[in-house]
């Protein structure tokens, strides 16, 4: 399931703005459809309105330079050249990779960065809690567990790094679990993965 926001459109001195944004928190993000504003907790998500020379002059929320540009972009309610708003993690310039972004412990990051460090939710997807970026996680097919959380649908056991493991149909096994249709060879096309665990990113200064 995709819930991004989208990504400002370059906004013109000269036309009237049209305002689109990231959200702050996973759990905020909304798709603002077509038309929509800035999804933004803790600000108006709007910037101030067009006419007497709002938009001119604007300092850069990435290098604090003057915008003098002709397109400048809006979110988070700061402005930004569009050369400055980039993904923490890859340096991708959000404005041209695709149409969403996403902030999360002091991190800008593109869609992909974003779903790699936090799991599609930014959640673990055992217990529904939300994953500090400084924490240790571990990772099956997309989703992110907490380390606790990462444990053997059957008998319980935390799966450690280096054992083998098996995911199916969202639920994970230990290679003594595993379901009899594996050991039958029923889904032989499934393999054991080996277990690593993964550091997140942190911000850089």
């Amino acid at each position: 399931m995709y819930n991004g926001s989208k990504l400002p459109k370059l906004l013109s001195r000269d036309a009237a703005l049209d305002t689109k944004g990231c959200a702050r928190d996973p759990s905020l993000i909304q798709d603002t459809g077509s038309g929509g504003t800035m999804v933004n907790p803790g600000g108006s998500g709007q910037p101030p309105a067009a006419g007497s020379g709002s938009l001119s002059w604007k300092r850069c929320a990435g290098c604090g330079g003057k915008i003098a540009d002709r397109f400048l972009l809006y979110t988070m309610d700061s402005y930004w050249h569009s050369r400055c708003l980039k993904c923490s993690c890859c340096q991708a310039q959000l404005g041209e990779i695709g149409s969403s972004c996403y902030t999360k412990s002091g991190m800008i990051l593109c869609r992909n960065d974003y779903i790699r460090l936090f799991g599609n939710s930014g959640a673990c997807s055992a217990c529904g809690q939300s994953i500090p970026a400084s924490e240790l996680v571990m990772r099956a097919q997309g989703n992110v567990y907490h380390l606790k959380c990462f444990t053997c649908s059957t008998c319980r056991n935390r799966l450690l790094p280096g054992d083998r493991f098996h995911y199916i149909n969202g639920s994970l096994f230990c290679e003594h679990d595993r379901p009899t249709a594996l050991i039958n060879g029923h889904l032989s096309s499934l393999q054991a993965n080996p277990l690593i665990p993964d550091q997140k990113v942190t911000p850089h200064p």
